[in-house]
């Protein structure tokens, strides 16, 4: 009987025995492996806030000394607790706490996962890829919107409600990097033009869907549309691109050819274009699509083809070009021109100068702390600039411009910025349809890709891509 009384007393044992005494008391038993603990939680901290820049934060120190060392505040109350359902519970939302702590600052201040949704790199990257984006290079942001739930950008899809809230909100500030964005970079960036949502209707942008459907329209049919909400610069969708232009420099693009200050860029080793295919009437097969890496999505035949032949629009690299070639059934080959109706839709929307997406520009990169004269020419370019990415009033009056209610003839830029583009050119909605990146945008570049799923296949039959797990996100470089 006694042997089981004391099996029942360690059963219901508390573990967890409180602090008490002076502060002097309270340091004499603590043991050594919390002070190591301490230790260096504390010279991570130290090592943060230098890094952060921001003195103030060494005031919450004390707070972590009370959690490993001295104990005013009973953190671990809930271990005295007999065991139980609340006790269970209490452990359970401890280590969820902990763990979400953790996630969020490695997402904020080193890097996190992303993946391609679309075909806009490829054959860089592919859809279905699992990148891992590194912060500390460019040097990660401090967040401007603190409060948000660490696991999504904008929205929690299981309760389809925002994943932020949206005050407060921080002014930008980026922490000191390992090197700034240089061109070739691939560069994951907030979508500058998302701004604005109709959450109904997020493809195409909200600015797009006015010019396509009329302003009075989207607002006035939230049934349609849904309803039309603002989300903070960090956290709007993200978007992933080639840095092509930097601050500073003119861009023009002469036949899908990219020109810096007058001068043509070599293009990357996976640029792909569309183009006009022609057979002799035998179809490309399923194992040549495959062989070429043509998604299904890509595969385009045309309607009403000429007896006796048929017609497609494929994306194609040099090397799938030359490849498509080698077959003898194979009679033509040819890129597609841009539609010349494109000019309105292009960057700036709106506002047509006859440019394409392969014929364009030029025009000037914005650079911090370079004025610009403003007139009706340059306004349209650069409005969206002054107005929705450095926060300014801008109205026109009588043929005047006012920014900030005062009449401005010039403008001093308060950011950098960057022109970003795919490299499938010809299927990419890029800086070519929705203008420059600002920095604040800015998120990080992608180092390596995790894992790799073909849309177009099960797991099972070839659905993971093994040959690109751990391979280099970005291989030009």
């Amino acid at each position: 009987m006694a042997t089981t009384d004391k099996k029942d007393k360690d059963k219901n044992k508390i573990e967890y025995t409180p602090q008490t005494g002076s502060l002097r008391e309270r340091l004499a038993r603590v043991k050594p492996t919390r002070w190591a603990r301490f230790g260096i939680v504390a010279a991570i901290y130290v090592g943060w806030t230098v890094w952060m820049g921001n003195p103030w934060l060494l005031l919450a120190l004390p707070l972590l000394a009370d959690i490993y060392l001295t104990q005013f505040i009973p953190w671990g109350g809930w271990k005295g607790w007999k065991p139980g359902i609340a006790r269970t519970i209490m452990s359970w939302i401890d280590a969820i706490v902990y763990a979400l702590v953790l996630v969020y600052f490695l997402f904020l201040f080193g890097g996190q996962n992303y993946q391609i949704p679309s075909s806009s790199l490829e054959k860089t990257l592919l859809t279905g890829d699992f990148l891992w984006v590194n912060k500390i290079v460019y040097g990660p942001r401090v967040p401007q919107t603190p409060l948000h739930f660490p696991l999504a950008q904008n929205t929690l899809s299981f309760f389809n409600c925002k994943s932020y809230i949206d005050k407060p909100q921080l002014a930008y500030h980026r922490l000191k990097g390992l090197r700034n964005i240089e061109r070739g970079d691939i560069v994951v960036f907030n979508f500058p033009a998302g701004d604005t949502v109709a959450v109904k209707c997020p493809n195409p942008d909200y600015y797009t869907l006015c010019h396509e459907r009329g302003r009075e329209a989207v607002l006035g049919n939230p049934d349609i549309f849904g309803e039309v909400i603002y989300r903070p610069v960090d956290r709007r969708d993200n978007y992933v691109k080639r840095c092509l232009g930097l601050p500073g420099e003119k861009l023009s693009i002469k036949d899908g050819v990219v020109h810096i200050d007058g001068k043509p860029l070599p293009q990357p080793k996976n640029v792909q274009f569309f183009y006009h295919v022609v057979t002799d009437g035998t179809p490309i097969s399923d194992d040549l699509y495959e062989e070429l890496g043509i998604s299904l999505e890509d595969r385009h035949i045309f309607d009403g083809s000429p007896s006796g032949q048929l017609d497609y629009l494929l994306p194609l690299t040099e090397e799938m070009k030359t490849q498509l070639k080698t077959n003898k059934w194979v009679t033509l080959i040819e890129r597609m021109p841009a539609d010349p109706a494109e000019s309105t839709i292009t960057y700036p929307l709106g506002t047509d100068l006859g440019w394409t997406h392969e014929n364009y520009g030029p025009i000037w990169i914005p650079k911090k702390g370079v004025t610009i004269a403003l007139n009706e020419k340059s306004l349209p370019l650069y409005e969206r600039c002054i107005r929705n990415y450095e926060g300014n009033t801008l109205e026109v009056k009588d043929g005047k411009i006012f920014i900030n209610g005062k009449e401005s003839t010039s403008y001093t830029f308060k950011m950098d910025y960057y022109w970003m583009m795919g490299d499938n050119r010809d299927n990419s909605l890029d800086s070519r349809y929705w203008g420059f990146v600002p920095e604040d945008h800015i998120v990080g570049t992608p180092m390596i890709v995790l894992i790799s799923f073909d849309k177009d296949k099960s797991i099972f039959n070839g659905g993971i891509r093994w040959n690109r797990i751990f391979k280099s996100s970005n291989p030009d470089k």
